[in-house]
């Protein structure tokens, strides 16, 4: 099987993994991040009556890298919110069609439709190089509009390695298609 579309489509669908579960782990790390400058800022205003306008929009780009950047990476999981009363019954390969089912319903068409509805907006803010509109404020507002492409992609990317590793699943080439952490290796 190692030569087969499928092996190499599994081999596609870990480096997806590889990629997005990476991408996610070193995002986490800016919530460390986000708790100091937040300490920062609050140091600041009540300890010596001073605002810090980059400080807090910092905190704010942190914050929407580590929820958009690292959704891809929770989906990977199976860590975002589901209600699965009757889905955590289901055999493996019923919970493979289920999530296959929602992946082509749901998600595809929800990250092309967010891929087609912000293109414009985030090219927009890049043509015109937008800043922050607060005096002190941060000079890359078009680089924080950027990472909704980057939840797009990611998610994009992923919903291409469930496809596989669902249709893995339904065809007895894995056993199952939810794994906690990809593997290491390629």
């Amino acid at each position: 099987m190692s030569g087969s579309p499928m092996a190499i489509a599994l081999r596609l669908a870990r480096v997806i993994d590889l990629v997005n579960a990476g991408l996610g782990r070193t995002l986490a790390w800016l919530t460390l991040l986000m708790v100091v400058l937040t300490c920062y800022v609050v140091l600041l205003r009540y300890g010596f009556s001073l605002g810090a306008t980059a400080a807090q929009e910092l905190i704010m780009y942190a914050h929407a890298l580590v929820f958009m950047g690292a959704a891809a990476w929770t989906l990977q999981r199976d860590a975002h919110v589901r209600v699965d009363i009757f889905y955590r019954r289901h055999s493996a390969k019923r919970q493979a069609l289920v999530d296959l089912t929602g992946t082509l319903l749901f998600l595809l068409p929800v990250c092309l439709f967010l891929a087609w509805s912000c293109w414009d907006y985030v090219a927009v803010s890049w043509a015109r190089q937008e800043r922050s509109a607060d005096a002190g404020g941060l000079p890359w507002v078009y680089l924080q509009k950027s990472i909704i492409l980057l939840l797009v992609a990611s998610l994009l990317l992923q919903a291409i390695a469930q496809l596989i590793k669902t249709t893995a699943v339904l065809r007895g080439a894995l056993p199952r298609h939810l794994d906690s952490q990809p593997q290491e290796e390629l």
